[in-house]
């Protein structure tokens, strides 16, 4: 099992980023991807998290991030996006994507399994 995560960079307070996260060895459709986070000396938190083909489209975001962050998928390309608008300095971190253990969306990260590798997001002017 692996997903990588990619798609990070330097971006301006207000600027767009959209990251990407690939599987493969598993079975991409069934399970829940998640998107976490984690700053500098702060722990890593959940971000946004779709549902698989039978997660009902379910769908988790956290309250710092709703209405400025999109997550979608694209099972063929076992894929995962994460639009990211409105980008602000408090949303500099490491981003890392996961599968859950489930179908349906999930917020607690003890619901996910094999992380793979993060791609940082920095904000600044």
């Amino acid at each position: 099992v692996q997903l990588q995560a990619s798609g990070g960079g330097l971006v301006q307070p207000g600027g767009s980023l959209r990251l990407t996260c690939t599987g493969s060895g598993f079975d991409f459709a069934d399970h829940a991807i998640g998107w976490a986070r984690q700053a500098p000396g702060k722990e890593r938190e959940a971000v946004a998290c779709l549902g698989g083909t039978r997660g009902g489209g379910s769908t988790f975001y956290a309250d710092s991030v709703k209405g400025r962050f999109t997550i979608s998928r694209d099972n063929a390309k076992n894929t995962v996006y994460l639009q990211m608008n409105d980008l602000k300095p408090e949303d500099t971190a490491i981003y890392f994507c996961a599968k859950s253990y489930f179908g349906v969306a999930v917020e607690s990260l003890k619901l996910y399994e094999d992380w793979g590798r993060g791609t940082q997001v920095t904000v600044s002017s």
